[in-house]
């Protein structure tokens, strides 16, 4: 009995050595997973992540990947293609794809793919994408086998290498679906830096990195998107340390500068604002004179000075930012309020006994909306509206929840066009474009568009260019106000952000070179 006790005894100790190793073992894991390394960045709301349907925000640059991908530079570079031929005769493209990628479900990565995300865009003809324009110039895509895909032209796109970066959609999961409602926009699986995690409605997206990626894979294990429309909450979330990174407006930034426990980028954008008349309404359909008159207006130099603390620029054109492509003898409609008073009496407006202009019985009076999130573009609207009153014009500013694209007079416009110039203006302006929601008509804009679009050589698209610009000078789509620079905060512990390349609409594309960033600890 006394032996049995004591080899009960002996046994009890073993277990709890073992357990004790097991603890320490636990120990260890524990410390692996405190020591992970987790970003929390300040975003936007999102109603799907699926990347032909969203190119304007930060999550699917990093879940999805495409043929190219854009360097620091902005130039379309091999991404999931290892390398390209391109044969001018036959306007075809042959990609030959990295060999051994996988989807985010371990699903091999093929050809097929390729051709499947590009009918969608280019034969889906229920998909409602504002980029499907940019595609309209490919006939078909042939899958050569696995690893090879060659995409054959109508006729040529000089930004077709630029418009392959699109990310890429698995046919495996999506055959047959509506790519439209398909809960994938919502639980997206693609073959980038990050994977899909959790999306919390309202709350935060939830991502971490892909521990397969073809190339280099990230620092950072855990990215939170954390969603905070608001751009003064954004700033106070900043500061007190709910979130590690943000896009802040220049007024909430220039707080954070000089603060030695936050780092303050600033980074060139393309990203530009206006007033965008809807040329569907009737206020413009009668009076499409007025969007080239009212630009002179407008004192720029005193909203970029007030609203956006100069950090900014006048903007006069949407290629404005292109160091190739942009034409700066176009003119720039500096505030000039002699110049106002002479086109408007020579179109036939007068001043009425309230001080508005008036023109058979009608009043110079129109609205603009504008989010009641975006702080900034509030102000900017706000102080338009004040100056133009003095000027005799009655610019209502209404502030809405969302934009509705099809009913409203004008809204308060941000566009970007940092790549191709193709990319951000052809879609948006070329007469019944896939993206003109403004119902901008310009023959002139639409012959320039085309023919810088269809000519490989970059002089014939240079003064193809010239000429679109002129043409969009002489009847313009937007009444333009300014280029915003780009203002990230981030605290001290957060490395890796490169300045190096422009930004697009919202100062988007600062993970561009997420893979490299870190978090000190």
């Amino acid at each position: 009995m006394q032996l049995s006790q004591h080899l009960r005894r002996l046994a009890l100790t073993l277990t709890t050595v073992a357990c004790l190793a097991l603890m320490v073992g636990c120990g260890s894991q524990a410390g692996t997973d405190t020591n992970s390394k987790t970003l929390t960045f300040a975003s936007t709301d999102y109603t799907t992540i699926n990347p032909i349907l969203n190119t304007h925000d930060e999550l699917p640059d990093i879940i999805f990947s495409g043929l190219m991908k854009y360097n620091g530079h902005g130039e379309p570079v091999p991404d999931l293609a290892t390398d390209y031929q391109f044969d001018e005769a036959t306007q075809t493209y042959t990609f030959h794809l990295r060999k051994g990628v996988t989807w985010h479900d371990g699903t091999p990565f093929t050809a097929a793919d390729v051709k499947f995300t590009l009918d969608q865009l280019t034969k889906n003809t229920k998909l409602e994408a504002s980029i499907r324009d940019n595609y309209k110039e490919i006939k078909d895509v042939i899958v050569v086998d696995d690893n090879t895909v060659q995409i054959v032209l109508s006729q040529p796109n000089a930004a077709m290498l630029n418009y392959l970066t699109i990310g890429l959609l698995p046919k495996h999961l999506l055959e047959g679906k509506d790519i439209m409602t398909d809960d994938f926009n919502r639980h997206p699986i693609g073959t980038g830096r990050y994977k899909f995690v959790s999306w919390d409605k309202g709350q935060s997206i939830v991502v971490s990195k892909n521990e397969t990626y073809y190339d280099q894979v990230p620092h950072i294990d855990k990215i939170i998107f954390k969603i905070i429309l608001d751009e003064n909450a954004k700033a106070t979330q900043v500061k007190s340390g709910g979130v590690d990174i943000a896009w802040l407006n220049a007024h909430n930034t220039e707080a954070f500068r000089g603060n030695d426990k936050f780092t303050v980028y600033d980074f060139k954008t393309a990203d530009y604002r206006g007033i965008a008349p809807n040329f569907d309404n009737a206020f413009w359909k009668k009076h499409p004179e007025l969007v080239s008159i009212l630009g002179y207006a407008i004192d720029k130099k005193a909203i970029i000075a007030s609203v956006l603390n100069n950090q900014g620029s006048v903007a006069y054109s949407p290629l404005q930012q292109n160091a190739t492509y942009n034409d700066p003898t176009v003119p720039h409609r500096d505030y000039n309020p002699t110049y106002v008073k002479d086109a408007l009496a020579q179109a036939g407006w007068h001043r009425g006994t309230d001080g508005i202009y008036e023109k058979n019985g009608e009043k110079l009076a129109f609205s603009v909306d504008v989010r009641e999130y975006e702080t900034e573009r509030v102000d900017m609207a706000k102080v338009i509206a004040s100056q133009l009153k003095e000027e005799g014009i009655d610019m209502r500013v209404h502030i809405v929840s969302k934009f509705d694209w099809k009913h409203n007079q004008a809204i308060m416009i941000g566009q970007a066009a940092p790549f191709d110039p193709d990319n951000g203006t052809y879609d948006l302006f070329y007469t019944n474009g896939s993206g003109n929601y403004t119902h901008y008509s310009n023959a002139a804009v639409d012959a320039a568009l085309a023919k810088a679009r269809a000519t490989y050589d970059p002089a014939q698209r240079k003064l193809a260019y010239d000429e679109f610009q002129q043409a969009f000078a002489a009847h313009p789509a937007y009444i333009m106000i300014a280029y915003l620079d780009g203002n990230y905060v981030a605290a001290k512990k957060i490395t890796g952000p490169s300045t190096e390349r422009v930004l697009g609409h919202h100062a988007t594309g600062v993970m561009w070179n997420i893979e490299t960033w870190d978090i000190q600890q």
